[in-house]
This record gives C-alpha cells, sequence and structure tokens, in this order.
C-alpha cells in the first residue's frame, strides 16, 4: 500500500484541526471552504470518506512511517 510522507500527512492533519477551530470560533465562508478542502486532500490520500476517519487513518500511518525509519539501537 503506497502511503504519503510522514510530512505531508502532518501538514493536512495540522490544516485540518486549526480550521476546524478557527471554524468552531469565528464561522466564514472563507474557513468552511478551505477545511472542506483540506478534508477532500487528506480522505483521497488516506482512502476515507470522513474527517475523523481520515485523522485517525493518517495519525497511524505517520506512526508507523516513523518506527519504521527509527534507528536501531545496540
Amino acid at each position: 500500500m503506497i502511503t504519503a510522507h510522514p510530512s505531508l500527512l502532518r501538514d493536512l492533519i495540522e490544516r485540518c484541526e486549526t480550521l476546524s477551530r478557527r471554524l468552531a470560533t469565528h464561522p466564514s465562508a472563507d474557513t468552511l471552504r478551505r477545511l472542506e478542502d483540506a478534508t477532500y486532500t487528506l480522505c483521497v490520500i488516506t482512502g476515507t470518506r470522513q474527517l475523523d476517519t481520515a485523522l485517525f487513518v493518517a495519525r497511524q500511518q505517520m506512526a508507523a512511517a516513523l518506527q519504521c525509519h527509527q534507528p536501531l539501537r545496540r
């Protein structure tokens, strides 16, 4: 299975979370549109259809990628 680079996943997670908070405190059409765009991208990358599921899968993929790239201890 092909997964996105962890830095892209991290960026999209942060963007979705930030826009969600902003929309909750200062609703605007622009913020909603930007959140919808970021959500769509994250869902496509993770093969999901809902933001909460996409965030969960993206975090799992990031954790797996970090585990694979940690140096071995002696």
